[in-house]
């Protein structure tokens, strides 16, 4: 099972636009997000896939309010295991090492084992 890592979001409603809507697409992704007591701080809890698919929403959005999220996910985001650079492998048959390397910031020597094992199998 994959790991849950928690980020907390300060001002996360004070600091996007239409904050429903993207409540809405964070908890599409099966990722929990609540708010700290009855403050203006709020936590996601979500997987590796989980944080990926949401900035991969947030980008596709084209509402710039939110770019300071998928910024925030990205810089607090686990690295991958091998496993989960496979399954992410897997799905993008066209994948090259460039590309793995900036959609999962692994580094040269990750990717290069991945996509060859996918080559072997």
């Amino acid at each position: 099972m994959t790991e849950l890592v928690h980020i907390l979001l300060n001002g996360f409603v004070r600091k996007t636009a239409n904050s429903d809507a993207l409540k809405t697409q964070i908890r599409s992704t099966g990722a929990k997000l609540a708010r700290k007591g009855r403050s203006s701080k709020w936590q996601i809890h979500a997987s590796n896939e989980q944080i990926f698919q949401i900035v991969k929403l947030i980008e596709q959005s084209g509402e710039n309010s939110w770019l300071w999220l998928a910024k925030k996910l990205n810089e607090n985001r686990p690295q991958l295991n091998h496993s989960e650079l496979l399954v992410i492998a897997r799905r993008n048959p066209a994948l090259t090492v460039t590309k793995l390397i900036s959609l999962t910031d692994c580094t040269l020597a990750d990717a290069r084992k991945v996509l060859d094992q996918i080559e072997w199998e």
